[in-house]
């Protein structure tokens, strides 16, 4: 089986040739520009290349309704020049192959579900921490969707009392993506992440609003994992703080053999920065047996 993948962020757009084992034959990043540059550059790759289905994981707002007029459109995302295009038709139109769709966020959530450290459970939550916070859910092996999408990425958190920072996020300044994305760190120590490797004091604050907003996932959805990925993750020293904060916030209310290992409940992402790509083909395998 021959399908195409396409992981489409906000900075770039990641395209891939994969099987249904997972495997990635060919891919390339293409800078995320204007819809008249960027959109030719993407169908131009996956053309002739004799794909059955492609899957799309999207940066949102997106529609995912399939009962809606809109579905498959990107919706009121701050990236103005992408607001309200229909993405999957112009691929499907384009490319005649059925197109799955659903946000990047959960591409990576199917990704370590499928293939990955998730594989074998039933539920999972995956969180990436970079430029933005977003959140995938599978719950009874199943993406989760109901009005949309969830955007875990603006749950609101306590603000610490000692943080003087005001929070990026332009809707809402104390939420999860206002107060420890990589922006919201850049902006409240004035050095990006990479920088700060050595101050213990930034990985304290950031594993603490990180614990306070896996307190509330477990709280939520009880998942069997909580996988983290993105930029930020790479920071080394901050998964064991993340532990140690959430095992604190969480004071003992949930005894279960998962929240008994923490080691292995708490991971980062397993697939070398791939499950998002990876996470498209399955979306794409699953759109073909749907047809």
């Amino acid at each position: 089986m021959i399908l195409g993948a396409l992981e489409a962020g906000g900075t770039k757009m990641v395209c891939a040739i994969g099987n249904e084992n997972g495997e990635i034959r060919e891919q390339i990043s293409i800078p995320t520009e204007t819809l008249e540059i960027t959109i030719p550059k993407l169908l131009d790759f996956f053309t002739g290349k004799g794909i059955e289905a492609l899957g799309i994981g999207c940066f949102g707002p997106i529609d995912v309704d399939r009962n809606s007029v809109t579905y498959g459109y990107i919706t009121t995302t701050p990236k103005l020049a992408w607001q309200n295009f229909n993405i999957v038709g112009a691929f499907r139109e384009k490319l005649g192959v059925p197109v799955g769709f659903d946000t990047d966020v959960n591409g990576s959530a199917l990704g370590e579900y499928t293939w990955g450290i998730a594989k074998g459970l039933h539920s999972c939550i995956y969180i990436t921490i970079g430029t933005g916070v977003g959140v995938g859910v599978i719950v009874d092996g199943r993406l989760v969707h109901g009005m949309m999408h969830p955007e875990g990425g603006h749950i609101l958190l306590n603000k610490l009392p000692h943080d003087t920072y005001e929070g990026f996020c332009p809707f809402h300044k104390n939420c999860m993506e206002g107060l420890a994305a990589g922006p919201a760190i850049e902006g409240r120590w004035g050095k990006k992440a990479i920088e700060l490797a050595d101050r213990a004091e930034v990985w304290e604050m950031e594993a603490e609003y990180i614990a306070q907003a896996l307190v509330d996932y477990v709280m939520l959805f009880s998942p069997q994992r909580i996988i983290l990925g993105g930029g930020v993750m790479h920071q080394t020293q901050l998964l064991p703080l993340v532990r140690a904060k959430f095992k604190e916030l969480l004071n003992g209310y949930i005894k279960t053999k998962e929240i008994e290992d923490l080691d292995s409940y708490i991971v980062v992402q397993s697939l070398d920065d791939k499950q998002g790509i990876m996470g498209a083909l399955k979306l794409g395998m699953m759109e073909l047996e749907r047809v």
